[in-house]
C-alpha cells in the first residue's frame, strides 16, 4: 500500500492589516496576548497570597522590558554576532526581527531580580515561581507567531501533515513552530495544575525549576526537527545546535531547584 504525503500549504501573511504607515502583525498580536493573559494569571496569584495588587503593573513593566531586551540581545550574541559585530547600529532594530527565547529567559530573571530588590522586597524565587507559569503560555503564543511569520523552519519531512511554507520554498517540512507551541501549552497546563493543586508552590524555586525542565527539555528535543539557526554550534562540531547547547544549563538548574534540599516555607 502506498501512502501519499498530506502536506499543508502554509501561505499565511504575517500581516493582519495595514494601518496607515504601520501594519498590525500576527506576531505582535500574539506576543501581546501572551503577556496580557500572563498578567491576569499572576494577578490571581497575587490576590490568593495577599500580595499588594499595585505591585502587578510594575511587575508587568519589568517583565516586558526584560523580555524584549534579553530576547534581542540573546539573538544578537548567541545566534548572529558575526553580522551584528559589523553592524552595531542595527542591534536596537527589533522591528526587523530577531529574538531568542533563551535570552528572553535571562532578561526576565534579571528584570525580576530588580523588581524584587526595588519593589516587593521579597526573595527573587517568590516572584519567579509565579511568573514561570504564564511564561510557558506566552511561549506557546510566541511560537504561533513564528508560524505566522513562516520562520524558525523545520527540517524536510516525508511524513504525514508536513507543512510547505510557500513564502519560503516548496519543501515539505516539520512544523517545528507548532511542535514547540503545543509543548509549551502542555507545560503551562502542568505548571498551572501544580501551582494551584499541590503544596509545591510553598517550596521556593520548585515551580521555576519545573518550568525550566519542561520548557527547555522540550526545546532540546524539538531542536532535532529544526533547521540550523546558526550561532556557535560549529564550535562543537555540529553535534548539538545552539538551541540545545543553551537549553542544557536551564534544564540542569531546573533539576537542582526541584530536588535541592530546603524548607517548604522560605518563599512565603
Amino acid at each position: 500500500m502506498q501512502f501519499f504525503l498530506l502536506a499543508i500549504e502554509w501561505s499565511v501573511s504575517p500581516e493582519i492589516a495595514e494601518l496607515g504607515p504601520l501594519s498590525l502583525r500576527w506576531y505582535g498580536l500574539l506576543f501581546a496576548l501572551g503577556f496580557l493573559l500572563g498578567l491576569f494569571i499572576v494577578r490571581r496569584m497575587f490576590l490568593a497570597e495577599g500580595a499588594p495588587e499595585e505591585w502587578l503593573d510594575k511587575c508587568f513593566m519589568y517583565m516586558v522590558v526584560g523580555t524584549v531586551i534579553g530576547a534581542r540581545l540573546g539573538h544578537v550574541f548567541f545566534y548572529d554576532w558575526d553580522y551584528y559585530s559589523q553592524h552595531l547600529g542595527e542591534i536596537h532594530q527589533i522591528w526587523k526581527g530577531g529574538l531568542a527565547s533563551h535570552g528572553g529567559a535571562m532578561g526576565i530573571v534579571i528584570a525580576l531580580w530588580l523588581f524584587s530588590r526595588r519593589i516587593s522586597k521579597k526573595p527573587l524565587l517568590w516572584i519567579l515561581d509565579k511568573v514561570a507559569v504564564p511564561t510557558a503560555l506566552a511561549g506557546c503564543f510566541i511560537r504561533l507567531g513564528n508560524l505566522m511569520n513562516s520562520e524558525i523552519l523545520g527540517k524536510p519531512s516525508d511524513g504525514d501533515m508536513a507543512f510547505v511554507f510557500t513564502r519560503v520554498d516548496d519543501i515539505p517540512r516539520h512544523p517545528a513552530q507548532l511542535y514547540e507551541s503545543i509543548a509549551y501549552l502542555i507545560a503551562f497546563v502542568i505548571l498551572y495544575f501544580v501551582y494551584w493543586n499541590t503544596d509545591k508552590r510553598n517550596k521556593p524555586g520548585y515551580i521555576l525549576g519545573l518550568f525550566f525542565v519542561l520548557v527547555f527539555g522540550a526545546r532540546f528535543y524539538i531542536e532535532n526537527f529544526k533547521e540550523s539557526q546558526g550561532g556557535f554550534e560549529t564550535l562543537f562540531g555540529n553535534a548539538l545546535s545552539t538551541g540545545q547547547l543553551l537549553s542544557i544549563p536551564f534544564v540542569l538548574v531546573g533539576l537542582f531547584l526541584m530536588f535541592r534540599p530546603g524548607g517548604e516555607k522560605g518563599g512565603k
